[in-house]
């Protein structure tokens, strides 16, 4: 689903709290995450934006393609109900972050501390 869809499927993700956990999680293949808590349905997502073309003008400045809403896909990776859960699991995320395949990282960190996905409301 993309992210317009993800909040319209359940209001209290548009009106929650979130906490945000980076934005440049990287998959083996290149493509950029955000993760993302939504403190009131307790949801672990992460969205995905596709890379697109990368162009330079005559003056060496670089542009990157605009991402369309629609482009912007979201999957629910966890259920955790408490911020003080969520920061233990998440622990060490910043060094993580920027190493290559990080959303690896994520997916063994939740697999360790046992938090099974969930498909409320996706």
């Amino acid at each position: 689903m993309d992210i317009e869809e993800f909040y319209q499927a359940d209001e209290r993700r548009r009106a929650s709290e979130e906490v945000e956990f980076g934005r440049d999680w990287h998959d083996s293949s290149g493509g950029r995450y955000e993760l993302s808590w939504v403190a009131d349905t307790g949801e672990l997502y992460v969205m995905f934006e596709p890379s697109g073309p990368i162009t330079e003008d005559p003056f060496g400045d670089v542009f990157g393609h605009r991402v369309k809403v629609g482009e912007l896909a979201v999957a629910v990776v966890g259920a955790i109900s408490d911020r003080e859960a969520l920061e233990q699991v998440l622990d060490g995320w910043e060094a993580a972050m920027g190493e290559p395949n990080s959303v690896s990282w994520i997916a063994d960190r939740l697999r360790l501390h046992q938090v099974r996905a969930t498909s409320a409301g996706c």
